[in-house]
């Protein structure tokens, strides 16, 4: 994982990300090839999500012309991820302890997207909240947390192909999110206004002990429990009610396991007086039940984990499999929270 400060205006930002992109020598044709239905999809988002967030054209813009790529197509590339089908598993959670508020999460991927994965610092210069966003790709991203101590978080989840709409994919919900929300509250209101454009889960936190996790597809969003001290989320939908719109009953990657191994660890942690750090780190790392420990065979890993104490404007990460890398304290936070 590498560690970037984006500073200034968006375009600027955009540009530094495509000087970043061009110098690691990789074909971003070949990289961005789309089958017709990915295309078609990603030109039919494009202005969608341009008119919610104008903002990011320039950004993209701006990563383009660096690359000497057309701009549409980066566009379209983007919209597909986390959306159209594609290798992704995950586990999220956040919850309340006294006046301690904690965020975690395993970021779990195919291997080969480790070296390719970033955690950007974003301080933008025309307007908009600072955030530190983690992505396995670039501009969009698949967790994050920004200036007021509010955290976002994105799980995939099947989506039945014939039900995928037109408009904005979890990874740049997430992102807009970010740069948009002061808090989870503020949070909700502008994600239930969004054309969500797949299946997917979306938790949303922040440092004043808010929290939910809300089961999104094009055709419905339902708020998962409401009121709760803790929420978590895979990559199936745990409400009956959506699970007509999730493929292959939403079980991959061993996604009703993680989810069980969260319920268990949370119903053991209400008579337990460890410490939040303590516990979100030792689920995170499988201590509780299986949650990262993958095997060689089925060529799927964390590649990263994240804690966030939303309470106390604290950043940790282990940038690896969480059973096997330490989680160390991300210093930008001071850059973050200022």
């Amino acid at each position: 994982m590498y560690h970037m400060r984006l500073r200034g205006s968006h375009a600027e930002i955009g540009k530094k990300i495509g000087r970043a992109l061009r110098m690691s020598g990789k074909d971003f044709y070949a990289l961005t090839k789309l089958d017709d239905f990915q295309k078609m999809h990603g030109q039919n988002s494009e202005q969608i999500l341009y008119s919610y967030f104008p903002e990011i054209r320039e950004e993209i813009y701006g990563a383009a012309q660096e690359l000497n790529f057309p701009e549409d197509r980066l566009a379209c590339w983007l919209l597909t991820m986390g959306c159209c089908y594609d290798i992704r598993g995950c586990t999220a959670f956040a919850f309340r302890r006294g006046k301690n508020v904690y965020y975690g999460r395993n970021n779990d991927l195919p291997p080969f997207l480790k070296k390719a994965s970033c955690s950007a610092l974003y301080l933008p210069a025309d307007g908009g909240n600072r955030f530190l966003l983690n992505t396995s790709s670039f501009i969009n991203g698949e967790e994050g947390i920004n200036e007021h101590g509010f955290a976002c978080a994105m799980t995939f989840v099947p989506p039945n192909t014939a039900e995928i709409c037109p408009g904005l994919n979890s990874v740049f919900i997430v992102r807009y999110l970010l740069e948009r929300a002061k808090n989870a509250e503020n949070a909700l209101s502008l994600l239930l206004k969004l054309p969500v454009a797949s299946a997917c889960n979306i938790l949303l936190a922040d440092s004043s002990g808010a929290i939910f996790a809300c089961e999104c597809s094009p055709q419905k969003c339902i708020l998962l429990n409401n009121n709760s001290d803790y929420v978590y989320i895979t990559n199936n939908f745990q409400c009956a009610e959506m699970e007509k719109y999730s493929a292959h009953g939403g079980d991959i990657f061993r996604s009703r396991e993680r989810l069980q191994t969260c319920a268990s660890a949370f119903q053991k942690y209400q008579s337990d007086c460890g410490s939040p750090f303590e516990f979100t780190e030792n689920l995170l790392s499988g201590k509780y039940g299986f949650l990262c420990q993958y095997s060689k065979a089925e060529n799927f890993d964390t590649i990263w984990a994240s804690i966030f104490d939303l309470s106390g404007c604290e950043i940790w990460r282990a940038e690896g499999n969480p059973s096997k890398t330490k989680f160390r304290k991300d210093e930008r936070a001071k850059l973050l929270f200022r």
